[in-house]
């Protein structure tokens, strides 16, 4: 599918920009778009964010090169995006798969989505992979990714473009300016791929994400299913997305709170895990 691979060609391409120097006009412009106004960010700024983070991550996993599956992710994810609480964002929602066995996913500020080949496998069926990207949007939705960034170093980015209207910056000054992006880069990383979110941020998450299945007409027991098997795979002390999650215990207690009582038709769960396995 061109687009998303045209897209993810350019977050590559914004990294090595950002991230080496190569031109340093280009990254000013980057970081005033970026950084203009003090939190919270505007749909605009978070974009750029969410594609700076996008590439930091793509520089530690390689995407998986089936267009086919591709456009089968982005399927299902965007038929959950648009029945949640911001079904539009400024550059659209994406979603790639990324060629890891780990059992993972990233929400990069924005509306990058990026899933690991080992959690696309782990669902069973299109319900529960359309359970696991809800939980992505919700933490796009609730701007969970941009919340992690110091405001330090935003108010010190604020302070330093008030000056652009005066003066030219000094070499100094617009190496500070590149250091305070980057490290608001290193921020939303580290909390999506090394720290996790807070408890409380995952919890919402999961509540969203069943609001987003009901509205989507899939199957909200989805989520409980998914995460009830990996508990008795042994996955809940494992690495990814239960390395950096509240114990799944403790979700699976919450979300089974938010289910509705009537049961869903699962015979329509079944004709779509016919195409899930057939996209697989």
């Amino acid at each position: 599918m061109k687009t998303p691979l045209a897209l993810l060609a350019g977050i590559i391409l914004v990294s090595l920009i950002a991230c080496s120097g190569m031109d340093i006009g280009s990254v000013t412009r980057v970081v005033q778009q970026t950084f203009q106004a003090a939190t919270p960010l505007s749909d605009e700024e978070e974009y750029y964010v969410g594609r700076a983070v996008a590439a930091r991550i793509l520089s530690t996993y390689s995407l998986l090169e089936d267009r086919k599956l591709t456009e089968y992710v982005n399927l299902v994810g965007n038929t959950v995006a648009v029945n949640s609480d911001e079904p539009y964002t400024y550059g659209g929602y994406h979603f790639a798969v990324l060629n890891s066995e780990e059992i993972n996913a990233f929400a990069c500020p924005g509306g990058i989505i990026l899933i690991t080949k080992g959690m696309l496998y782990a669902t069973q069926n299109e319900d529960e992979l359309a359970a696991v990207l809800a939980h992505e949007v919700a933490h796009i939705n609730n701007r969970d990714g941009v919340s992690a960034i110091q405001k330090a170093r935003l108010t010190e980015v604020a302070t330093l473009i008030g000056k652009e209207a005066a003066q030219r910056y000094t070499p100094a000054e617009l190496s500070q300016l590149v250091t305070a992006f980057e490290g608001s880069i290193d921020d939303v990383f580290k909390t999506l791929v090394v720290n996790g979110y807070s408890k409380t941020q995952e919890y919402r998450a999961d509540e969203d994400a069943i609001t987003y299945l009901k509205r989507a007409g899939y199957d909200p027991y989805a989520l409980k299913n998914f995460l009830v098997r990996l508990q008795s795979q042994g996955q809940g002390s494992t690495g990814g997305i239960m390395k950096t999650h509240p114990a799944t215990s403790e979700r699976i207690a919450r979300v089974e709170k938010e289910l509705p009582s009537d049961q869903f038709d699962q015979s329509l769960v079944q004709l779509r895990a016919k195409r899930f396995k057939k996209a697989l």
